[in-house]
């Protein structure tokens, strides 16, 4: 893991939380397991099997559909044709009627203003009954992410690119964010959490790229605020991250001028059980960072592996999306063209491939709000032509949507004092001198009931942003207000 070893960086972690129990589910694991191995995963292997209809390589139990290619007009009363480079995107739950809107980014990048978003309306069958554009007139609009309440956060991938708001039903126009800064933004994650309520952002530079923290003045408002990019203690960006305030207009040079690490060509990122995962597409590496601890471990880098990066089973890592398992499903931007998950023992395993796509990548990974339908695109599909192709897919099928319970082992140690965690309510014992933590054989469901409650308080604040912004969308759009 670089030069942090596992047993510093867990005694980081606890010094400054004063309990384990502040790590969530699935942290134990992957950040002081053995290193990521190469297996089959929870699906079984797709070696030797043979593409479906659609060119895509599945493991058993598995269908693909097509839903939508550049081009094509979709069903619906706006007619809209699918657009080219479809890149980032994300599911957002329709309300009552048991829908879901799948939004789509357009990376386009010959025409300055000619990018944006679009997006997928399912009825509760999962069949598409309207398509329509939520975003126009800015530029090779990349990865972004969904917020708590409801909206999407679209960003544009150049040297003064912004953060646009956007709202998955098309009904209230797009907003940009500028307080969020003005470079290569590739993708934005929100912690939602009543201690930290901030965004993260990543930077893909040819060859640089920043790790960000937007920290709202008042929040959820994303109008205005303090914009941070990290500093690691190690060399390699592992160890302690500190942050530095930076420059919103000015972005990218304020922050190397104030010492900001480099983590190169940053790309997706997602945040589960309150740990912030992203992946750096120039070194081919995964990297998790822990909030609470203030700590940055990896999780998973192609270097490592016996015969390096060339025997590696994941390369060009890019958009990431968790599913409720716990799994995390990595797109690749070029490598073999799959889409690989790392599972919460660390297992690398590729869960599908698309043949005769080579041109391309794969992008916009997301799951409907059931977990058993995965959404993504091939940015340049066939052709591999930039402005030109692109086709968006499904795959239904027996996805993992809980967490597997966990298998621990115990010690006997001597009765350790408690520590109330502030503002939880909740008491867990503080490590003893010698004693061994317990750590959960699979990384899901071994949260102390201390970390259940965090999580079921951020759950349900999760929950109730969504509900409101699903019944304030619905009911305009009930009125039949114009899409923007």
């Amino acid at each position: 893991m670089g030069q942090l070893d596992r047993r510093r960086f867990l005694a980081l972690g606890l010094a400054a939380t004063g309990t384990a129990a502040s790590f969530g589910p699935g942290f134990w694991h992957r950040a002081y397991a053995a290193d990521a191995v190469p297996g089959d995963g929870p699906y079984g292997s797709i070696a030797g099997r043979s593409p479906d209809e659609n060119g895509i390589i599945l493991p058993d139990g598995f269908t693909s559909r097509v839903v939508a290619r550049a081009g094509e007009v979709l069903p619906g009363e706006s007619g809209y044709a699918w657009h080219s480079d479809p890149d980032g995107g994300a599911v957002f739950p329709t309300g009552d009627d048991g829908g879901w809107i799948y939004v789509s980014n357009q990376e386009e990048r010959f025409d300055l203003t000619g990018g944006g978003v679009g997006a997928i309306r399912f009825d509760a069958d999962g069949e598409v009954i309207d398509a329509y554009r939520i975003l126009d007139g800015t530029y090779t609009n990349c990865a972004g992410g969904p917020t708590p309440w409801g909206t999407w956060l679209s960003c544009e991938e150049h040297p003064t690119g912004l953060v646009w708001e956007c709202d998955p039903f098309g009904v209230d126009e797009a907003v940009a964010r500028p307080a969020m800064g003005a470079f290569f933004h590739e993708a934005a994650f929100v912690d939602d959490r009543p201690d930290q309520q901030c965004v993260y952002l990543t930077e893909d530079a040819n060859s640089d790229g920043r790790f960000y923290r937007f920290t709202p003045t008042t929040y959820p408002d994303l109008s205005a605020g303090v914009l941070e990019a990290a500093v690691a203690s190690e060399a390699d960006g592992t160890g302690t991250i500190s942050w530095v305030e930076v420059d919103p207009v000015l972005t990218a040079p304020d922050a190397a001028a104030k010492g900001a690490h480099s983590y190169v060509g940053a790309e997706g990122i997602w945040i589960d059980t309150g740990l912030v995962y992203f992946t750096t597409k120039g070194d081919n590496t995964v990297w998790v960072y822990d909030p609470i601890s203030s700590t940055m471990d990896i999780v998973y880098r192609a270097a490592d592996f016996p015969g390096g990066a060339d025997a590696a089973p994941l390369t060009g890592v890019d958009n990431i999306v968790f599913n409720e398992a716990g799994e995390l499903y990595v797109a690749e931007d070029g490598g073999n063209m799959e889409l690989v998950l790392i599972t919460p023992d660390r297992v690398v395993a590729p869960f599908l491939r698309i043949v005769g796509q080579d041109g391309s990548e794969i992008a916009g990974p997301a799951f409907d709000p059931s977990g058993t339908r995965l959404y993504f695109s091939s940015m340049r599909g066939t052709s591999g032509d930039f402005s030109a192709d692109g086709i968006t897919y499904e795959i239904t099928g027996p996805f993992n949507t809980t967490r597997a319970a966990p298998s621990t082992t115990t010690t006997t140690a001597p009765a350790a004092p408690t520590t109330t965690l502030a503002g939880l309510g909740a008491e867990e014992p503080e490590p003893s001198p010698g004693a061994v933590a317990t750590l959960p054989a699979t990384g899901g469901g071994g949260a102390s009931g201390a970390t259940l409650v965090l999580l079921g308080a951020a759950a349900a604040s999760v929950a109730a942003r969504r509900r409101l912004a699903v019944e304030d969308r619905t009911g305009a759009d009930a009125e039949g207000s114009a899409r923007s």
